[in-house]
């Protein structure tokens, strides 16, 4: 099993950053890739940003340009910086991990969520 701890959301005005953490612990090993997906009020689930363990990327066209996920192996933490948000980021975010391989991802593990609003 692997857990997921997730900080950092809250309120902020559009135009505005923040940066979302997700820690991870357990049996890492049998992860490889982690990523940040978000679900705003009567709309689907959207896959944010990926990193793999080998730091390739992977980012929303919604987000491309705005956002970076970046990880620090030796904490096992996914980070998501959050710039130029708009209310259209508002949602929860959660962090996920799971295993990537021959061109299929698939997350096994969640974290609780966080709520990131932001204000016009």
């Amino acid at each position: 099993q692997v857990q997921l701890v997730e900080s950092g959301g809250g309120l902020v005005q559009a135009g505005g950053s923040l940066r979302l953490s997700c820690a991870a612990s357990g049996s890492i090993f049998s992860i490889n890739v982690m990523g940040w997906y978000r679900q705003a009020p009567g709309k689907q689930r959207e896959l944010v940003a990926s990193i793999a363990n080998g730091g390739s990327t992977n980012y929303a066209d919604s987000v491309k340009g705005r956002f970076t996920i970046s990880r620090e192996n030796v904490k096992n933490t996914v980070y998501l910086q959050m710039n130029s948000l708009t209310p259209e980021d508002t949602a929860v975010y959660s962090c996920a991990a799971g295993w990537q391989r021959a061109g299929i991802t698939r997350f096994d593990y969640w974290g609780q969520g966080t709520q990131v609003t932001v204000s016009s």
